[in-house]
């Protein structure tokens, strides 16, 4: 079975724990990490002969117009991360449609085709902006994985279908959440992310091979480009809570994908899940 595959483009200081210790305003005195590590992503996507889908901030793709490029001449596909890097559930839905068309008009005019995917930063669509899918549709995505069917201080949904569904009806926009897999009475997060880096590989492949194989499902994995760069500045100011999730096992992370890659099969988003050629 194949599953899908993404990388959340971004870089380490515009994640939304370090948003307190590095006002937006800074991001463009601060040494940028993603070029460096979108290349080495793409290297050990092309050892394995797997395909992935990328969802990039315009505003990486903006300064980095070149990673637009090689993710696209790789045969991976492009989908939106929004522009800045700001969560859904923090914008009044006229910044969130200017954000999300933004993004989208960015990625495709650099890439030169069309983006139909998006995700929202840190999964910030829930019951509180449900409006957001709507304008989803409104500025022609054709999918989303935004929502995640888990309960965590800083996103969740843990009410959500686990598997594909369109949220506002049949015709609407296809919602792709990140894989969960049911156990002590709560969804446990299955999909890559602080929880790949976390647990032992055993237990995350364990996890994926039971989603496959109970439900006859296939896989949604997210990680980030700066999860593979253990060298990454490290920001002064920021709290030991936040510091443990952002640098637990960087070291382990690009050896665990590897392992990854050659244990399942993986392909884009929109041939897994939309049935693209």
């Amino acid at each position: 079975m194949k599953n899908a595959l993404s990388v959340d483009v971004e870089d380490y200081f515009q994640v939304s724990a370090f948003a307190p210790h590095i006002p937006r305003e800074q991001w463009n005195t601060l040494p940028c990490r993603v070029e460096r590590n979108v290349d080495l992503i793409l290297d050990l996507f092309d050892e394995s002969r797997s395909k992935a889908t990328f969802f990039t901030l315009g505003w990486i793709a903006e300064r980095y117009p070149q990673v637009v490029r090689r993710i696209v001449d790789n045969g991976h596909e492009l989908a939106s991360h929004g522009y800045g890097h700001e969560r859904a559930s923090d914008l009044t839905p006229a910044a969130f449609r200017e954000d999300i068309t933004r993004a989208k008009r960015i990625l495709e005019d650099l890439g030169g085709v069309a983006v139909r995917g998006y995700r929202a930063p840190s999964f910030s669509i829930d019951h509180r902006n449900w409006w957001a899918v709507a304008e989803l549709e409104e500025a022609g995505y054709v999918y989303s994985s935004s929502i995640y069917p888990v309960r965590h201080d800083h996103y969740g949904m843990p009410d959500a279908p686990r598997f594909p569904h369109r949220p506002n009806g049949e015709r609407g926009i296809l919602e792709v959440p990140p894989t969960t897999l049911p156990l002590f009475g709560r969804n446990l997060p299955a999909a890559g992310g602080g929880w790949f880096r976390l647990l032992p590989y055993e237990m995350s492949r364990w996890m994926l091979k039971r989603v496959n194989a109970r439900d006859g499902a296939p896989c949604m994995f997210y990680f980030h480009p700066w999860e593979v760069d253990p060298e990454q500045p490290r920001p002064s100011g920021v709290s030991m809570k936040a510091r443990f999730r952002h640098y637990v096992n960087l070291q382990r992370t690009a050896g665990r994908l590897r392992r990854l890659l050659n244990d399942f099969e993986w392909d884009r988003v929109d041939r897994v899940f939309l049935g693209e050629p």
